[in-house]
């Protein structure tokens, strides 16, 4: 009985010195053996080492670095000279079928009523407006009378010189985005929703910073957070600040002001105020872009309105023109989407109903798809040339 007992004594107590050993290991980490080397910076491989602290330091010629690695700084933009030359051919794309058309018809042996009336109706579908493609008919009829012309480089010439004149080539087409003594330039952009009024006020920006202009950017657009992220985001590529509402909802003609009276500050060539996007039918909302000017008024002129206009909307944008034009004195337009539509028409027809011209087409989702608009390089682009 008494060997039973110290049998299951020896065994409780070598059960518990196995225990105690066991414990003492695992808290004394494993035995020590050569170390592997540790992946360094950038995916450099190199020997770790420990101070007299235990922290981990890097050994001697390994290479350091103190803070993460940034993103490499974009190219600059390209200046706006010669932009919408450069695009043209997204542009012939998509309007050379409105073009070639033109041509076929008036290069007929016999250019008789029923012609004419075809070439009315290509410049009518063309989104070009019945009274401009009317005028624009008669004079080419009187030209061809007059000249005779028929061969296909004679009517080329007449239908390029006919269309550039119904553009007009005599419109001033400046951005005044130049800073005025003390005080930058303003441009307020503005329109209704989904025409890419952000988009362009970031491509906007690189246009001025191609052309060495320092730009600010004002969000006021408050409604949509995601509407001031994207154009953070497209004033970061750039180098331009962006002045924004610290919550949703703010007063948009606070922000407005707060991001002049900050370019006043840091001495900016311009400061391109973004509007959120709004109904032509909604008057209170058009009232609050009357206010937004008057805001900015107290410190600076608003010296650019630009309407931003999808050019696929066809005559509703002619309708949106209007209203915009009567609610803030728009002094020029943008139209985006230009390459997506064989409607290049839309040109003559906005220009015509709101009297102000055509300043920058964008022809693209990339970054520097927005050019100043320039008559000429347009109807080449037309008719294919």
């Amino acid at each position: 009985m008494n060997i039973l007992i110290l049998i299951i004594a020896l065994v409780i107590v070598a059960a518990i010195t196995g225990s105690l050993l066991l414990v003492r290991t695992r808290r004394s980490g494993p035995p020590p053996g050569p170390q592997r080397e540790r992946p360094g910076p950038a995916g450099l491989a190199g020997p770790a080492t420990q101070d007299a602290t235990g922290t981990a330091t890097a050994a001697p010629g390994a290479e350091t670095m103190a803070e993460p690695a940034r993103a490499p700084a974009e190219p600059a933009p390209p200046p706006s000279a010669g932009r919408l030359v450069r695009l043209r051919g997204r542009l012939a794309r998509s309007q050379s079928a409105f073009g070639s058309v033109l041509l076929t018809l008036l290069a007929r042996d016999g250019l008789d009523d029923q012609t004419w009336e075809e070439i009315e109706d290509t410049l009518i579908t063309a989104d070009m407006g019945v009274t401009p493609a009317r005028e624009l008919v008669e004079r080419l009829r009187t030209e061809v009378k007059v000249t005779g012309s028929r061969g296909a480089d004679d009517v080329r010439a007449l239908l390029r010189a006919q269309l550039i004149t119904a553009i007009g080539p005599d419109q001033d087409r400046s951005l005044h985005a130049a800073r005025r003594g003390d005080r930058p330039a303003v441009l307020l952009v503005v329109g209704v929703n989904g025409t890419g009024k952000t988009t362009t006020c970031g491509k906007l920006a690189r246009v001025l910073v191609g052309d060495g202009r320092t730009v600010l950017l004002g969000a006021a657009d408050t409604f949509r957070a995601a509407a001031a992220d994207q154009l953070e985001t497209w004033g970061t590529r750039v180098g331009a600040r962006t002045v924004r509402a610290d919550r949703e909802g703010a007063d948009p003609a606070s922000v407005a002001f707060e991001a002049v009276k900050e370019g006043i500050g840091l001495g900016v060539d311009t400061v391109i105020v973004d509007t959120a996007g709004r109904l032509h039918t909604k008057t209170g909302l058009m009232d609050e872009l009357g206010k937004i000017k008057r805001v900015i008024a107290r410190q600076a002129t608003v010296d650019e309105v630009l309407l931003v206009l999808d050019a696929t909307t066809g005559q509703n944008g002619l309708r949106q023109a209007r209203v915009f034009g009567e609610a803030v004195n728009v002094t020029g337009i943008v139209l985006t989407k230009l390459d997506g539509t064989a409607k290049g028409g839309i040109v003559i027809a906005v220009q015509r109903e709101l009297g102000v011209p055509v300043k920058l087409v964008g022809l693209g989702e990339g970054p520097d798809d927005l050019a100043p608009f320039e008559p000429a390089a347009f109807v080449d682009a037309i008719l294919g040339s």
